[in-house]
């Protein structure tokens, strides 16, 4: 059986090399790219972000990655975001005091942490919903966060009653719930660095590429 294809979108975002190593070593045939036909042809792409949601914002629309993601997600092939590649999905971040507009993909806004030590840094246990993809076999495992910002409202509350299957979510706890991972059809995304998460994270990679 062939190794699937999977893009790391390349943006300028921080250092990316962890997130190739970590699925090339789960199996995968990585490329870093934002190769406008290397990045929808993949069988998966892999949204990193680190740092401020306005400026990962900006670089994603040098390189025009809003269409190409939009293009992926309406044909039916996987996106997996990780960290601010997680927030930059929902409507819109209140980071540093103004409104940064987001992909839309999911409702909601990034907020600041209301907890006592700023920032959520070290490794924190998650609550999966029962039928998780990603956290199959791995529910009770620890991940590895560094945020200051998350959504802390579940997207699927926020949407109106439809046909399309709902968003489903797993929290995590710093201070207050938030979200830590949301899983949606093709799309995807943890708040948490599973590249970063040893064996765990490295079982969620796994989990992912089971749907590509």
């Amino acid at each position: 059986m062939q190794a699937p294809r999977v893009t790391v979108l390349s943006y300028g975002s921080g250092n990316v090399r962890s997130a190739v190593r970590a699925l090339e070593r789960v199996g995968a045939q990585v490329s870093l790219s934002n190769d406008p036909h290397e990045v929808t042809e993949a069988d998966g792409l892999v949204v990193p972000g680190v740092g401020a949601f306005g400026a990962v914002m900006d670089q994603l629309r040098a390189v025009d990655a809003p269409r190409l993601i939009e293009q992926r997600l309406v044909g039916g092939r996987p996106v997996l975001g990780i960290c601010v590649g997680m927030q930059v999905m929902f409507e819109r971040s209140e980071e540093h005091g103004t409104t940064e507009e987001g992909l839309g993909q999911w409702p909601g806004t990034v907020t600041r942490l209301h907890a006592d030590v700023i920032p959520h840094m070290g490794w924190s246990q998650v609550r999966p919903p029962q039928d998780s993809v990603l956290f199959d076999g791995v529910a009770d495992e620890r991940f590895y966060f560094v945020h200051s910002y998350a959504a802390a409202q579940d997207p699927a509350e926020l949407l109106a009653p439809g046909p399309t299957r709902l968003p489903r979510a797993t929290w995590a706890t710093h201070g207050q719930d938030f979200l830590a991972a949301v899983e949606n059809g093709v799309l995807c995304a943890t708040q948490f660095h599973p590249e970063k998460s040893g064996d765990a994270g490295a079982q969620l990679l796994r989990n992912w590429m089971t749907t590509l």
